[in-house]
């Protein structure tokens, strides 16, 4: 794994990768939670109003299935640190965390997990705007492996072997 020499970026992204989630792509994660055998879920989002949308139509979603969501958690744009959002979004420990953005906000608090905390990409689902690989580029891909998540047209994502792999269909992956 790629070391990151800190949790902060050093610049914000520069296109605007903030949009609600489709039906398909909210679908899509909750196919995948369930592929995946989850029971209880952490989701964590940004606060802009498009991720605070996203977050409320995934968790009524997940409800609907009969899932339950152990917390909602939002973290800033920009900030210090992130380390009590990203403390705070680990120690539930749920089946998987889901993940909505925005870019620059996400990617902060994904450094935060990896630099301190034992959150793992590879239980972790996310969104559209997430999967861009502007976005993903924003930590690396390098220490992504495992995550995964869904394109607004209902397709999905892996972050594999250090490549953003799409897929059709992710029945059984892990």
């Amino acid at each position: 794994m790629e070391a990151l020499t800190s949790p902060l970026l050093k610049t914000s992204a520069s296109y605007n990768a903030d949009l609600t989630a489709t039906d398909a792509e909210v679908a899509t994660v909750i196919r995948i939670a369930r592929d995946r055998r989850a029971r209880n879920i952490v989701i964590g989002s940004g606060r802009t109003p498009h991720a605070l949308a996203t977050s409320r139509l995934i968790k009524s979603a997940w409800d609907r299935t009969g899932g339950g969501t152990l917390d909602t958690i939002t973290w800033p744009e920009t900030g210090a640190s992130w380390l009590r959002h990203a403390s705070r979004f680990a120690a539930a420990d749920p089946d998987l965390w889901v993940m909505v953005g925005p870019a620059t906000g996400w990617a902060q608090m994904t450094r935060r997990l990896l630099w301190s905390t034992p959150w793992s990409p590879a239980r972790t689902l996310a969104t559209a705007g997430i999967g861009d690989p502007r976005t993903l580029a924003l930590v690396g891909l390098t220490n992504l492996d495992g995550l995964a998540g869904a394109s607004a047209d209902g397709t999905s994502w892996l972050v594999a072997h250090d490549s953003l792999v799409h897929l059709t269909h992710m029945e059984g992956k892990r």
